[in-house]
């Protein structure tokens, strides 16, 4: 099926223009497949971008956020991120750096939060912070000051809290309530952002952000909710290696499976999910 065909992302948003087609299609055309939705208030279905290896992975997620960061600029003035940590961005934050898109981005109108965070100093070698300042602000000056970040030092309650705090101050200042693009990864059992399968943040309700006890690592994690998550028009997620395979078919490819992951449940009728995958992570796909 032809993506380009199918998507049924402008219907959606009547205040964002209608883009061109080069600007509005699938980074593969080929490679990417939507279903269409049962019904206007169900979620919408994902888009799957097969690509070769991880640095294909990379140049297609990059030029997807390229396209949201000049459309958000040229609907509101502005651009709000949220990154995903761990490895797979990791090469996405490095192409975003280097050209065509050093230079031709949006930088200075764009503002930067964060799914979750390890309840880490910021200079600690496991904090998403580092990582990402590692790979992105660094390279490109980005000013603390466009940059929300998740005090992963402080006591893990006190520090939700205040990241909740700060994000209602955020939205203040923009017309509606929500991000302009979120980043997410996803783990071999699921998980996504700090949501990890069996633990308390997947059945948190009515708030932004929570601290998150994850007993399998026995630690703790900050991370965004559900309903943060879910509250942009659109959401990327990125997922490279063979033991993420099983993981991206039951959640994204239609193969049943006894329980949603966690992953899957970052949806809304209102959100496009873009779902890149390398050729290991892709092969259980039907």
């Amino acid at each position: 099926m032809d993506a380009d065909r199918t998507d049924p992302e402008r219907a959606t948003d009547p205040g964002e223009p209608a883009a061109s087609p080069d600007t509005d299609a699938p980074v593969d055309p080929a490679e990417g497949t939507a279903p269409t939705t049962a019904a206007p208030w169900e979620p919408i279905a994902p888009r799957i971008h097969r690509c070769k290896d991880a640095d294909a992975l990379a140049e297609a997620a990059a030029k997807r956020f390229a396209e949201t960061a000049r459309a958000a600029v040229a609907r509101h003035g502005h651009f709000l991120v949220v990154l995903a940590g761990g490895s797979t961005p990791r090469g996405l934050y490095t192409r975003l750096t280097g050209e065509p898109y050093r230079d031709s981005l949006p930088w200075q109108q764009t503002y930067f939060a964060f799914g979750d965070e390890r309840c880490v100093p910021p200079d600690h070698p496991d904090s998403n912070y580092r990582m990402a300042d590692e790979t992105l602000f660094g390279p490109l000056g980005i000013p603390e000051t466009r940059v929300l970040r998740m005090k992963g030092e402080q006591p893990p309650k006190e520090a939700a809290r205040r990241y909740e705090v700060r994000l209602d101050d955020l939205f203040l200042l923009v017309p509606r309530p929500q991000f302009d693009l979120v980043l997410l990864g996803i783990g071999p059992d699921g998980h996504t952002a700090s949501l990890f399968p069996g633990t308390a943040a997947l059945d948190e309700t009515g708030r932004r952000v929570v601290a998150n006890h994850v007993p399998r690592l026995d630690a703790w994690r900050l991370t965004l909710t559900f309903e943060a998550l879910a509250a942009t028009p659109r959401v990327v997620f990125m997922a490279t290696g063979e033991e993420k395979a099983r993981v991206v078919a039951e959640a994204f490819g239609g193969v049943e499976h006894a329980a949603p992951h966690p992953c899957e449940r970052v949806a809304s009728p209102h959100t496009h999910r873009d779902v890149f995958v390398d050729a290991a992570a892709a092969s259980r796909l039907p």
